[in-house]
């Protein structure tokens, strides 16, 4: 029997994010047989983004080891009151996505407004790539926006919402900032 359940734990922050106003699309959930490791995906946007451009994906690493890891460990506690161990975690990432930018951002400038908007919760990075069609073409640049951090499967265990919330909450402000410069960089918003 496992001590977590991933699945219930998914469906909490799926729960959260629409308490935050975001709208849920997708989740997909990917098994590796060889080793057993999972990836949850969700596809949401924030309500004011319903006609685009913003998307947001959130993916859940459920490391085998670090799960079994964490059991082996519940299991060796005396009494169910005792605190879950600490150290085991599962990564999660927040990742948002636009089209391609036809007068891209000064990537340092919004990088730097960015941390501000994400804050400690939620250290956002920000990457470009420029795409050429054919090589007579000029170039188009699509933005990725990354944010990366990680579960304890101790909150997970003791049903702990508050890291997820703050994190939606900043996910959410990372999204309007987003929803609200896309003007600048494309010509059809």
């Amino acid at each position: 029997m496992a001590v977590i359940d991933v699945a219930g734990f998914v469906a909490d922050i799926k729960s959260q994010a629409i308490d935050h106003g975001f709208h849920v699309h997708d989740e997909r959930h990917f098994v590796e047989t060889y080793s057993l490791r999972q990836l949850w995906e969700v596809d949401l946007h924030p309500e004011e983004a319903c006609s685009g451009p913003i998307d947001l994906h959130l993916s859940l690493d459920v490391d085998p080891r670090a799960m079994l890891g964490f059991e082996d460990e519940v299991l060796k506690l005396d009494d169910y009151e005792d605190p879950p161990p600490g150290g085991f975690s599962f990564p999660l990432l927040f990742t948002w996505t636009l089209p391609p930018l036809t007068r891209p951002p000064d990537l340092l400038v919004l990088a730097t407004e960015l941390a501000g908007v994400g804050g400690l919760d939620l250290p956002v990075e920000v990457s470009a790539i420029d795409s050429f069609a054919s090589v007579t073409d000029a170039p188009e640049r699509s933005l990725s926006v990354v944010a990366r951090t990680s579960i304890d499967l101790a909150d997970v265990y003791l049903n702990n919402d508050g890291s997820i919330s703050s994190r939606l909450d900043r996910c959410k402000h990372v999204s309007l900032f987003l929803l609200e410069q896309a003007s600048n960089w494309l010509d059809d918003v």
